[in-house]
């Protein structure tokens, strides 16, 4: 018996996704590694390893892990209370979410550094203490984690609202804990959730320019991250050496989420093993 499906045949689908894929995705990915090709390998090791560039590496993936851990924290609470309370101004925090998503990053680093510099509503009253956010790592993290958020409050959500609170209330009754029912409950439906929003803060956050580029500063080998490094390149006709340098990150990023997109298949299969 023939499929009748609204879309074409497998094999004209398949053409279609591969050859918008090539287009948009492993043309420009191939035209980076050939580029990069065209250096020694002497040359290639002296443009990624200078300590200028690996300290670049050093606070491009470290802001980004963890900006991407606080986020899954946060997010999960802030998910945890749009989906189980109702309180005054719900539908504006709910909205408000999203605004990473439609606020333009160079808006974003703009207003951030407005309220975290020493001259800032809130950088003022910081610096006073003797802490400083912008202009500093501390800054770039802070941006990170505002453009992250969203991805992790979004992926957990609809798996919170599907979670039925019958199935606490079980737990409950069965004689569980509180902490009980969070770790061998709730925490075990919500896992796969978080692992895939923290992979997507992650990827979000590594690859960020214009929100960090104003709040971080730029000071060499102290607040430059790794994109600023290939903009500086670029700046400077190395194109060679911006897409070494792109193409070591583009490595160190699949690498990373390849691990967690594993991680999470992983507790996907015990889980349902379990089940």
């Amino acid at each position: 018996m023939s499929s009748r499906n609204a879309l074409p045949g497998f094999n004209l689908s398949l053409g279609y996704t591969l050859t918008w894929l090539s287009l948009i995705v492993l043309i420009p990915l191939a035209a980076v590694f050939i580029k990069t090709a065209e250096l020694t390998l002497e040359q290639f090791w002296g443009a990624v390893s200078s300590p200028r560039v690996v300290a670049s590496y050093k606070l491009s993936f470290g802001a980004s892990l963890a900006a991407a851990a606080i986020n899954t924290v946060f997010g999960m609470l802030l998910a945890w209370s749009l989906v189980r309370y109702n309180f005054p101004g719900k539908k504006i925090v709910d909205s408000l979410v999203d605004l990473p998503f439609a606020l333009p990053t160079a808006v974003a680093g703009i207003a951030l550094t407005a309220l975290w510099a020493g001259n800032g509503w809130i950088g003022s009253i910081v610096e006073s203490f003797g802490f400083k956010v912008a202009f500093t790592p501390v800054g770039v993290l802070l941006a990170l984690v505002f453009i992250g958020l969203p991805f992790v409050v979004r992926t957990v959500q609809p798996v919170l609202e599907d979670l039925e609170f019958e199935i606490e209330e079980a737990s409950t009754s069965l004689g569980a804990s509180r902490w009980q029912t969070i770790r061998q409950v709730i925490f075990p439906t919500l896992y796969p959730a978080l692992l895939t929003g923290f992979a997507l803060a992650f990827a979000r956050a590594v690859g960020e320019y214009g929100s960090v580029i104003f709040i971080a500063g730029n000071m060499p080998m102290v607040s430059e991250i790794t994109p600023l490094m290939i903009i500086t390149k670029l700046e400077q006709y190395d194109y060679r050496g911006a897409t070494a340098i792109a193409t070591v990150m583009l490595i160190l990023s699949f690498i990373l989420l390849i691990t967690i997109n594993s991680l999470q298949a992983w507790t996907a299969k015990r889980t349902g093993k379990k089940q």
